[in-house]
């Protein structure tokens, strides 16, 4: 998929999801699936133990380097369940998730008057764009083929190989003016629009996570499985546990971007699938002004 840095279209549709939209016409759609997720019987996850290891910067690693392998993981993780819904179906020769199927994308918010597909494939290009430039996220290649440096997670947790941030700074701004100024991920290298992209790249997972329980989380998740304890629900539980997790520690998301879901974290907080510190955004990022 090609990179799409710098996106109009898209910048319009993601800075309107959240938006009323009455005078688009497309206040009539059809209801939703009933939000079985939303209850607590179909909280459980696919996995058990602390996700605190997962999400937790290293001791010794930078946090510029920590952000960008998590932005990287996150987004391995949502992209192998966005496949689930981009299959064929047998029945219509068409993918689960379609324009007819999904004509606006609709992630428990007002829907917007956009094909989910084409919201999601725009979200897509956007971040695969970011973590491919190597001026907006420096990465040394060759960790892609060794051992795990850091701790990761997957559906049914594997180690990682994903790209490492490494050293010297790609920034064309002259050093003395660089100096004077301090940002987040400085000493590992990134430009000082680094955090604001992967906020950015966060809550738009976050809304294609949401799009998956409010829209697929029947079709195809709950389909996947062959009884209540099997996977399927159960692995996008514990792939998006392990998301919210590091995206309340950093501080990455915010109140309001999880609106759409807040029924179901409020479950993973009171039963402790989300750990304390992450609850309370122990590690929270306040970027210097």
């Amino acid at each position: 998929m090609p990179p799409l840095t710098t996106s109009t279209s898209f910048s319009s549709i993601a800075g309107s999801i959240g938006g009323s939209n009455s005078e688009n016409g497309i206040d009539h759609l059809e209801p939703e699936p009933p939000k079985f997720f939303f209850k607590e019987k179909y909280a459980k996850l696919g996995v058990r133990g602390n996700f605190m290891p997962l999400a937790a910067q290293p001791k010794y690693v930078d946090i510029g380097e920590w952000l960008a392998h998590q932005t990287v993981e996150q987004y391995r993780l949502v992209e192998a369940l966005l496949q689930c819904i981009q299959e064929i179906d047998a029945n219509t020769g068409l993918p689960i998730c379609n324009p007819k199927g999904c004509p606006v994308m609709s992630a428990g918010r007002v829907p917007i008057r956009v094909p989910a597909t084409q919201y999601v494939s725009l979200v897509q290009r956007w971040i695969t764009g970011k973590i491919h430039d190597e001026e907006a996220f420096p990465t040394d290649s060759s960790f892609g083929n060794t051992a795990s440096a850091y701790a990761s997670g997957g559906l049914n947790t594997p180690s990682a190989n994903t790209p490492i941030a490494m050293g010297p700074t790609t920034s064309n701004a002259p050093l003395s003016t660089l100096a004077g100024r301090d940002w987040v991920g400085k000493k590992g290298g990134f430009p000082e629009t680094f955090f604001g992209d992967v906020k950015t790249a966060f809550r738009q997972i976050f809304r294609l996570y949401a799009h998956l329980y409010h829209s697929h989380w029947i079709d195809p998740f709950w389909h996947m499985s062959t009884g209540s304890n099997s996977s399927g629900w159960t692995d996008l539980n514990s792939c998006f546990v392990h998301f919210i997790s590091v995206g309340k520690l950093f501080g990455l998301l915010s109140e309001k971007d999880m609106e759409p879901m807040q029924p179901l974290i409020d479950i993973w907080i009171a039963n402790g699938s989300i750990p304390a510190d992450a609850v309370n955004g122990a590690c929270t990022i306040v970027p210097s002004q």
